[in-house]
């Protein structure tokens, strides 16, 4: 299976303070990574370099060949990341409608996402569809944010915390969208609390440990010990 994301060595840092020390992590087109690890270890650091949100200070991150380290962030997500940030970050004072149109883009590699496609994903969408995103609730407006993303018909779906303080209904509704783009071919790098989703979700894993890669897998062979002892669970 051919790689869509290569990132080999990354490093980062926030002033003077380092906060990657060395991350490898190869996603395979179609496929679906899992990049875990306990609170403060990199995750979104890894998530925000990858994107060209966090500058990077050392190492190489490739898409499809395309050298993601050279570019600007708007120019990394034109190349084909679609960012779901934790927090959802919707624009407020945007209907819904207009936060889906405001991102939608056609592709040379994809014209699947349109606002039909995405409120066939999501159908409360279409039914809040005037609404100004902040009168949603918080689990609507994830649903938003990640239509938001597939609108600009990504290579790479990028979800950080997923699913983050919303009710178990509507995690249930978000990880049976997400499995639906799974099915879709969909590749996608996703962070998230819930191990076992996650582990029936993902096809490989990436662990981290203070700012490095310590671990890499498909999910059978993560070990109890191993989460015990890197994941904390």
């Amino acid at each position: 299976m051919a790689h869509l994301l290569q990132a080999t060595g990354l490093e980062a840092h926030y002033g003077a303070s380092q906060a990657l020390f060395g991350v490898d992590l190869n996603i395979a087109t179609g496929e679906v990574v899992a990049l875990m690890g306990r609170n403060g270890m990199g995750k979104t650091t890894t998530i925000r370099t990858i994107c060209r949100m966090t500058p990077l200070s050392a190492g190489s991150v490739f898409l499809e060949g395309a050298d993601l380290g050279a570019m600007r962030s708007h120019h990394a997500a034109r190349a084909g990341l679609g960012l779901v940030p934790e927090g959802r970050r919707c624009f407020p004072n945007l209907s819904v409608q207009e936060n889906l149109t405001a991102a939608a883009r056609t592709t040379r590699w994809s014209q699947a996402w349109t606002l039909d496609t995405v409120t066939d994903l999501f159908p409360r969408l279409a039914e809040r569809a005037t609404q100004k995103a902040s009168s949603l609730s918080g689990g609507e407006q994830q649903m938003l944010a990640i239509g938001r993303a597939l609108m600009t018909n990504p290579r790479l779906l990028i979800l950080d915390e997923a699913t983050e303080g919303l009710a178990p209904t509507v995690r249930s509704e978000i990880w049976a969208a997400i499995r639906s783009l799974k099915s879709s071919g969909l590749s996608i790098l996703i962070v998230d609390k819930s191990l076992k989703d996650l582990m029936s979700l993902a096809d490989q894993c990436a662990i981290l440990e203070r700012g490095r890669t310590v671990w890499a897998g498909v999910p059978a062979e993560l070990t109890d010990d191993v989460t015990s002892r890197l994941l904390g669970v």
